[in-house]
């Protein structure tokens, strides 16, 4: 896997998952849809550790900066 993530992308994604958390875990949001911002955070937590978001390799995105060689 090529990363295609820079490190403001992987901070945002950090702080986001951070946010979902919290706001589950505090049962400021429940249900279904609590489940699946706990499930998105999740994610976002496993992509920035990873540096590889799926869904921006089949569009060419990439905000890593680029290497100049």
């Amino acid at each position: 896997m090529k990363k295609n993530m820079g490190s403001t992308d992987r901070i945002i994604r950090v702080i986001l998952a951070i946010v979902f958390a919290a706001l589950y875990f505090t049962n400021t949001v429940t249900g279904t849809l609590g489940i699946v911002l706990l499930v998105l955070a999740a994610v976002f937590l496993l992509t920035s550790l990873v540096s590889f978001c799926p869904l921006y390799a089949p569009f060419g995105i990439s905000t890593c900066p680029k290497k100049d060689a």
